[in-house]
């Protein structure tokens, strides 16, 4: 269960060595709570970095922010899903979400047309397997007709990746976690949560919990914070499902301007940044707009100023955090 105050991490790239992410997880495992946190990644394949870790001895929780459902059919994502919850002995967090439109044109005869309802049927597929029950379904999509072999494991929760109304008000519908990139603080409040809560009311379910990856960096001699944005965000600030979201949330980023949009997230505070104990004060802020979860994503020190410094500041932030909630 996670407390009022959960601070977790997310490896902010796509792995291509094991090796890269096992610092994140060490330092986790030190800290004694947390979760790690792995997007779609097309070098090693995600729920294969977590196999890896869990057999290297790091027992942590892990989550998928997110996994992307045109890559699998869900029953193939049910057994990575169950696989990773018993091989690593802790609950694990399977998010999935569509992709942007680009993506989903390239590895499918087309866009989806409805991926909303998609992402629902899928990850409502998704839990009937794990959970045993046979499965008949028929969508646009996928066909299943059958079950999973019984095993007792950890247990799985669900997630759907969230940036707009609709698909919060599916996670509300269907979800144990809705998980967030760059979604300021006061749009998860006033946009996201009230979507959710009507979708949970609709199917009278609880309302998923809120995980979001907030962009972080520490001010240090020399650092550009604008340069460390960008380096971080510039290819979600060059994605129209992004911008979109952005200019609802009240910030007028655009896709052909991803450094603009970068000053952007750094002025209204949606990239937060300072000392440790400042950047602590900042993740409150979510947590006080309805954010269950933190995951700190340090990207742009990594991309910018290497693996060390963004360990650095990671082990700087988490201990600013503990310092102040425990």
């Amino acid at each position: 269960m996670n407390s009022p105050h959960t601070t977790s991490v997310v490896y902010p790239l796509q792995a291509s060595h094991v090796a890269h992410v096992v610092p994140f997880a060490r330092l986790l495992q030190q800290r004694g709570k947390g979760r790690l946190w792995l997007g779609q990644s097309l070098g090693i394949e995600t729920h294969h970095v977590f196999a890896a870790l869990a057999g290297s001895g790091l027992q942590i929780p892990f989550g998928s922010s997110v996994a992307l459902s045109p890559l699998r059919h869900p029953y193939d994502a049910a057994v990575q899903a169950r696989s990773v919850a018993q091989l690593s002995g802790l609950p694990y967090v399977a998010g999935i979400g569509p992709g942007s439109t680009d993506f989903q044109r390239s590895v499918r005869s087309g866009p989806l047309p409805k991926p909303v309802t998609a992402a629902r049927e899928y990850l409502t597929t998704m839990r009937a397997l794990v959970d045993g029950q046979v499965v008949h379904a028929e969508t646009d999509e996928y066909s299943t007709h059958t079950s999973l072999p019984t095993m007792s494991s950890p247990p799985v929760e669900y997630g759907l990746g969230v940036l707009r109304p609709a698909m919060a008000r599916a996670a509300g519908q269907v979800a144990d976690v809705a998980i967030t990139w760059l979604t300021p603080p006061a749009y998860v409040r006033d946009v996201l949560l009230p979507a959710m809560r009507d979708g949970a009311a609709e199917t009278g379910r609880p309302v998923p919990r809120v995980a979001t990856v907030v962009h972080a960096a520490v001010a240090r001699p020399g650092r550009d914070m604008v340069d460390t944005a960008f380096a971080a965000a510039r290819a979600h600030l060059s994605a129209p499902h992004y911008t979109d979201m952005l200019r609802q949330a009240g910030i007028p980023a655009e896709a052909s301007h991803p450094r603009k949009g970068a000053e952007l997230l750094v002025e209204s505070g949606t990239f937060v940044s300072g000392t440790p104990q400042e950047i602590a004060a900042g993740l409150d802020v979510y947590r006080a707009h309805g954010v269950g979860e933190v995951i700190l994503n340090l990207c742009g020190v990594l991309n910018a100023h290497g693996l060390g410094a963004a360990i650095t500041d990671l082990t700087d932030i988490l201990t600013a955090v503990d310092g102040t909630h425990g």
